[in-house]
């Protein structure tokens, strides 16, 4: 399984590469991600060049079935966070 990278270490690699706080680090990328929320919340398209595209998508309801059981079951609706890679990011990772 591969490495994960959380919060903390997104914040140490900002904060080394622009020579800032840890501290200030952390929060610009605290800010960014409830930025990132709050657009969402509010129903708009959050795009970050280079990066991708995240927008929110209703899922209708349907009916499913209990894995353990085999009972039928009926999922509700709900919304959904959708990403989208952005070329660049899909070039580089591939």
């Amino acid at each position: 399984m591969a490495e994960k990278i959380g919060k903390k270490e997104l914040a140490e690699a900002i904060a080394k590469k622009e020579n800032l706080p840890k501290a200030a680090a952390t929060r610009i990328l605290e800010t960014l991600v409830e930025e990132i929320t709050n657009g969402l919340k509010a129903g708009k398209k959050v795009a970050l060049a280079g990066l991708g595209t995240f927008r929110v998508s209703q899922r209708k309801a349907r009916t499913g079935r209990n894995p353990k059981t085999g009972e039928t079951i009926q999922i509700p609706a709900k919304k959904a966070v959708k990403f989208r890679a952005a070329k660049e990011l899909k070039e580089a990772v591939l």
